[in-house]
Parts: structure tokens; C-alpha cells; sequence
């Protein structure tokens, strides 16, 4: 499910790049959208075949999907309606493009039913009882997570550093007074993105060593996908990733042995600062900045 899950995430980061080089402006009907559905309905036809199995098995029906994947089951039926209300949409209105495309109606409705599709491993180790740790009984659940992570982001691109340059000298939106504070505002809220599910399962679960930086590298990754040609980008994901790296570390070490944070507060103040001063230590490094006490220590 881990798989199939990633299969349709990937599409709509691919579905997203489409989107952001107007290769999809005309139509409804491209390869990228085929490949973003064609996850759906290979990750649709896996939970109905286990459904019709179980069924045929003699179990009722509210035994016959596994615990945890009901409300993946529901989210197929979100999904393939925002499909169909999709292609109504574009047709009545035509394709949207910039912020307008992440936050159609229809948009909306198709990350929804994302979440609540690749949200079923996490929810089936969330149920399962018993003490579990190490990656054999928590990758999936982790992989999960970093799946549904990652569509929320990709559904605020406008507010993730690496797509939006927060603060960058060549992005003018951000030299006036609306622009830094939409900067400080897509700051606090990825922070928040970034260390809430963290914190979520470690409170659960002791994270097998590489948990979290594995979860943002995949992540980072990711948006970093939606604009790979622009070099920038590339070193500020560098960057924050070895961040990530440190805060790894620093998890490992405040996590107690039977599980949970012995430190949460440290560790939800640390990570998103040393993300953050990463990334501006790279964005200086590359496109600058507006911010005037940056210019100013520069000359």
C-alpha cells in the first residue's frame, strides 16, 4: 500500500511540475494527469480487491478491509469524485494556473482524498497493539507520514522556502511590506508542518535511527522536483537536509528507551531553527536577499 501510495503521490508532483512549466494549459486530458489517475485507480483496484477477497472469505463487511484502511477506502470516493468534478470544473472554467491551481475546489478535494488514501499505514500501526519500533514495524507508518507530509506541502508551495524563495533578492514580491509578511507568515506555517507530525509519532513510537531525516529528505526532495532546473534550489535542499541531519541526531538523543520525548520542547523549538538557518545561510549564499541588515552586513 506503501508503494501504490507512493505512485500516487509522485504523480501529482509530477502533475505539479506539469503545472508549473504550462505544460498543461490546454487540456484536461495530458500524460501527466494519466499518470496522476492511473496511481489512483492502482491504488483504488488494490483496496477493492482486498475487499472482494475478504468478502469472498466469508468475513462481513465491516471486517473485510483491514483496520486503518477504511478511511483510505472513503478517500477513493473523495478522490474519484474531485476527479469528475475536476474535469467539470476545467471544462466550465478552463485550467487554472499559480495559486488559483492549488486552490480550486476540485484541488482541494483530490488532496483530501490523498490524505485520507495514503494516511492507511500510519493508521494501521497506529491500531496495532503492543510496543513497536525498528523499521521493520514502523517504515511503513513512516513512509506513510512522510506521504502525507508531503501533500500537504506540495498544496502550500507558496509557502515552503525552497519553491517560493522566502525573502530571496530576485523574487520582488518580497522587497515591500505584504511580501515579508507573507514571508514570516509561510515561515511559522511550514515550521508548524515540520515538526507536528514529528512530534505526533514520537510520542507514540521510539523512531528507528534515520526516521525523521528520512522523512524530510524525502519531502525536500520533492519540492525540490517541482523546480529542479533552477540550480538555487538545489543548494538550499542541501542544506536543509543536513540540517535535518543534526536534528536526527539530536531526536535520537531525547528520545527515551521505552519510546516518547523526554525532551519535546527543545526538540520543536531546535529543528525548525536549524532548518530555517540553514536554508537562509544558503539563500545568502545564492540569490541574496532583500532584508535590509542582510544587505547591509554583505557590503
Amino acid at each position: 500500500m506503501v508503494g501504490l501510495s507512493g505512485l500516487l503521490v509522485g504523480g501529482l508532483f509530477l502533475d505539479g511540475w506539469a503545472h508549473n512549466h504550462g505544460r498543461v494549459d490546454d487540456s484536461f486530458f495530458t500524460p501527466w494527469h494519466g499518470f496522476f489517475y492511473a496511481g489512483f485507480a492502482l491504488t483504488a483496484l488494490a483496496l477493492l480487491a482486498i475487499l472482494g477477497l475478504n468478502r469472498r472469505q466469508g468475513l462481513p463487511w465491516e471486517r473485510a478491509i483491514p483496520d486503518g484502511y477504511q478511511l483510505s477506502l472513503l478517500g477513493c470516493l473523495v478522490f474519484a469524485g474531485g476527479g469528475v468534478g475536476d474535469l467539470i470544473w476545467h471544462e466550465l472554467f478552463g485550467i487554472e494556473e499559480d495559486l488559483e491551481a492549488l486552490l480550486s475546489p476540485t484541488h482541494l478535494l483530490l488532496g483530501l482524498g490523498i490524505a485520507l488514501i495514503v494516511t492507511g499505514p500510519l493508521r494501521a500501526a497506529w491500531r496495532r497493539p503492543g510496543r513497536a519500533e525498528g523499521w521493520r514495524h514502523l517504515g511503513p507508518a513512516l513512509l506513510s507520514l512522510t506521504l502525507l507530509v508531503s501533500t500537504m506541502t506540495f498544496f502550500m508551495m507558496f509557502a515552503h522556502p525552497v519553491t517560493s524563495r522566502l525573502a530571496g533578492r530576485s523574487r520582488h514580491f518580497y522587497s515591500t511590506d505584504v511580501g515579508q509578511a507573507a514571508g514570516l507568515f509561510g515561515t511559522l506555517l511550514m515550521a508548524g508542518l515540520w515538526v507536528g507530525p514529528l512530534l505526533f509519532v514520537a510520542k507514540r513510537w521510539r523512531l528507528p535511527v534515520g526516521g525523521f531525516a528520512l522523512l524530510f529528505t524525502l519531502n525536500t526532495l520533492g519540492m525540490t522536483v517541482l523546480d529542479f532546473e533552477r540550480g538555487y534550489q538545489l543548494g538550499m535542499a542541501g542544506a536543509m537536509v543536513l540540517a535535518a541531519l543534526v536534528g536526527e541526531g539530536l531526536l535520537q538523543r531525547w528520545q527515551g528507551q521505552e519510546g516518547g520525548l523526554e525532551r519535546p520542547h527543545l526538540l520543536a523549538f531546535t529543528v525548525p531553527v536549524l532548518l530555517y538557518a540553514a536554508y537562509f545561510a544558503a539563500l545568502l549564499a545564492t540569490d541574496g536577499t532583500y532584508w535590509s541588515v542582510a544587505r547591509s552586513a554583505a557590503k
